[in-house]
């Protein structure tokens, strides 16, 4: 399976579509981060993000022929998430959120950026501590500050995804910010957020490709 990491999604769709079924281990594995930080961003607690992490890869592999690589990969996957979470909470009727204001003028949350994952210490106090915070803010806030500052989305992306304006992506990542400032200090990475420990993504891809062999 080594053999295959550097492979783009691209070309391990194209192998798993010629019959090499046991490549969709990579892609679990490759978006396992990616899924869970969107369901807890819905405030889903970790079992029903999971579940929804599983419904989600069984309906991104039987929607491979579709996908035809016209998309990024990445946001295709989230937006399958994203509808299935948006499904469920409908289905469970939450509450309406109460909308807060803030500050659109806001400086950048973190301004100790360090972008090599490989040298951030895991802080597991501070990832509760965030996701505390975040849980407080509306959904529409909510999901900007996930897909920007948390998945890595570009603006643009974003926009997309939320169908809004690209001026609104900037509005509300300023005010999600201005919300979690008085929670969280500078000094540290949002890539800390919502860690997705390798016990969990082992069981996801055992789960998820017992599934599809099952298809």
């Amino acid at each position: 399976m080594k053999q295959f990491e550097k492979f783009t999604e691209t070309e391990i769709i194209e192998r798993i579509l010629k019959g090499e079924k046991s490549l969709y281990e990579l892609i679990v594995r490759r978006f396992n981060p990616y899924l869970y930080k969107i369901g807890r961003s819905y405030n889903y607690n970790h079992e029903d993000t999971q579940d929804l992490m599983q419904e989600t890869f069984i309906d991104a592999y039987k929607s491979l022929l579709q996908f035809e690589g016209r998309a990024n990969f990445k946001t295709w996957i989230i937006r399958i998430m994203m509808n299935n979470c948006y499904r469920k909470r409908e289905k469970s009727s939450f509450k309406n959120e109460i909308m807060q204001d803030a500050n659109e003028h806001s400086t950048p949350l973190f301004t100790n950026r360090n972008n090599d994952t490989d040298k951030i210490i895991q802080n597991r106090e501070l990832g509760h501590i965030i996701e505390k915070a975040l849980v407080q803010i509306p959904l529409d806030y909510r999901m900007v500050f996930s897909l920007r500052e948390i998945n890595g989305l570009n603006v643009s992306e974003t926009a997309e995804m939320l169908n809004i304006s690209e001026a609104n992506v900037k509005v509300r990542l300023n005010r999600a910010k201005t919300m979690l400032r008085s929670e969280i200090e500078n000094a540290y990475s949002t890539s800390e957020l919502f860690e997705f420990n390798l016990i969990y993504c082992n069981a996801m891809v055992e789960n998820v490709m017992k599934k599809i062999n099952e298809l």
